[in-house]
């Protein structure tokens, strides 16, 4: 016999490795020594793996085994490295010929009748395979659609481990097996959501207009039925469908929770609304070195991070959100590694104005203390990134909201459409798509309004009202606005108007 050879691939966050693995059978006593820093799931493989040889019509060995899995300073988890293996054995029985080094990627798990189950995280692990040369993959047949999704790379579904050593050049004639499918979710059809059901609060949905053309992050302030989780479930609707880059992304990440996989590029932003007893890990993302899964943030990349009830998230959770809101991507460190996810999103929080939400309305039981004690939660320096503070009234006339009713999803998403053409042009030789993703340093520096028009964001700032980062924030509303009213720079008019959203809950 000799040594044989397959590979896998290895994930960190949505980055991964090639992993090739060697398998050697030797003289001695019964016993599989695997090597390369696996994890408990890779360890327990050689147990899936030789039951999995015995039920596919293969001689599984009898003799000292070594399976190396390089580069050995590299942590290595998941039941997706079975097929590798066992392909790698296979190669040193010489059942299934040698092939160049590197030029097929495995990625599956196998069950003890030899059939390969669905793994998580294919996608992601297909791309790290593309960007890697490797132009061949084979994933167990329910992975398919979403493997499919990468081009330039050939898949190849294999109900079982014989088909895959079959498909691999095996001169064997597999029995044929009903494939391991996902288990089947039942979607509910639900009506689509449009703001044109939205009754009454101009100005909310002005602000979310104003929000969605610039990416902007923002906060509603209201007491409890004045629609504001409603307005927020609606943001998406009127932002811009996702690049094909920006929807891989968004499927990737998918792909490494537990969700079902997608078959097809879903263009819709997403949407996440974390319940306000999530922990840091569940918000942002956490797990051990080999295992670690994105949070909410990470999910909502390219969409919409909502919070609802923002101030009963624990302060030191919501605090959490400060550095992925300036990077744009969440990095979770562990003792034997790092992981790095995307988490552009754009931040929407909801509050009462109050702990009984009765504030304003003249039934408020709440202390003055109470209150703010109740807006201490959110800290400074988190409110200090976010761009629009909006208050929302409950309706005080169905009749009257009715015979005006708002604008529908897409005539807004036209307006914002139009305005993200503009921001796009302005942008074109940046790596920013849209204001509210811009520098202040090079906004000041590469289109500085004439002093005049910023008297009032001058002062604000001389006064200590507003930071230096408000200030910044304050240009890029005003520029959003300006593209929105096709103006070709901001005015003071548009400044002030910025500034007011920015403290209008001062």
């Amino acid at each position: 016999m000799t040594i044989g050879r397959a590979t896998s691939i290895a994930l960190h966050g949505l980055e991964g490795t090639l992993v090739p693995v060697e398998a050697d059978v030797l003289q001695g006593l019964p016993k599989v020594h695997m090597v390369g820093m696996p994890d408990a799931s890779v360890r327990q493989s050689q147990h899936r793996t030789w039951s999995a040889m015995r039920h596919s019509g293969f001689t599984p060995p009898e003799t000292k085994v070594v399976i190396n899995l390089t580069p050995a300073s590299l942590p290595k988890a998941g039941s997706h490295f079975d097929l590798a293996i066992a392909i790698a054995l296979l190669r040193a029985s010489r059942v299934v010929p040698e092939e160049e080094s590197e030029s097929t990627v495995c990625i599956g798990e196998l069950g003890l009748d030899g059939r390969l189950r669905p793994s998580r995280g294919v996608l992601p692990m297909v791309l790290a395979a593309q960007r890697c040369g490797i132009a061949r993959v084979v994933v167990p047949s329910a992975n398919v659609p979403e493997a499919e999704l990468v081009d330039d790379v050939s898949v190849i579904g294999a109900a079982s481990l014989a088909h895959a050593a079959s498909a691999l050049g095996a001169d064997i004639a597999p029995y044929p097996v009903e494939a391991i499918r996902f288990d089947e979710v039942e979607e509910a059809e639900s009506q689509r959501l449009d703001m044109v059901d939205v009754l009454g609060n101009e100005a909310a949905i002005a602000a979310l207009e104003l929000a969605a053309a610039g990416r902007h992050h923002m906060i509603m302030v209201g007491p409890p039925g004045a629609g504001k989780t409603m307005l927020a479930a609606r943001l998406p609707t009127i932002l811009p469908e996702l690049t094909t880059e920006q929807a891989l992304e968004a499927a990737s990440v998918r792909s490494l929770t537990s969700e079902r996989p997608s078959d097809r590029l879903d263009l819709s932003p997403p949407f996440e609304s974390p319940h306000h007893s999530s922990t840091a890990a569940s918000l942002i993302g956490g797990g051990s070195a080999g295992q670690i899964r994105p949070g909410a943030a990470v999910r909502a990349g390219h969409g919409v991070l909502f919070l609802d009830e923002a101030p009963e998230f624990p302060r030191s959770v919501l605090d959490m959100l400060r550095q992925p809101i300036e990077s744009g991507e969440v990095v979770i460190h562990r003792a034997r590694g790092v992981a790095r996810f995307p988490a552009s999103f754009q931040l929407v929080m909801a509050a009462n104005p109050c702990p009984c939400g009765k504030l304003g309305n003249g039934d408020c039981t709440c202390s003055s203390r109470e209150r703010m004690s109740y807006f201490s939660r959110l800290s400074g320096p988190l409110m200090d990134r976010i761009d629009l503070q909006v208050r929302v009234s409950r309706l005080s006339s169905v009749s009257r909201s009715a015979a005006q009713p708002s604008a529908t999803s897409n005539e807004i998403r036209a307006r914002v459409l139009e305005a993200r053409a503009r921001a796009s042009h302005r942008l074109c030789d940046t790596p920013w798509r849209a204001m509210g993703e811009v520098s202040g340093t090079w906004l000041r520096k590469t289109h500085p309004l004439a002093q005049g028009e910023t008297k009032a964001i001058d002062t604000a700032l001389e006064r200590g009202l507003i930071t230096m980062r408000g200030y910044d924030r304050i240009l890029r509303m005003a520029w959003t606005t300006a593209d929105l009213d096709s103006a070709p720079a901001p005015t003071s008019a548009h400044l002030a108007r910025s500034l007011a959203f920015r403290k209008a809950l001062q």
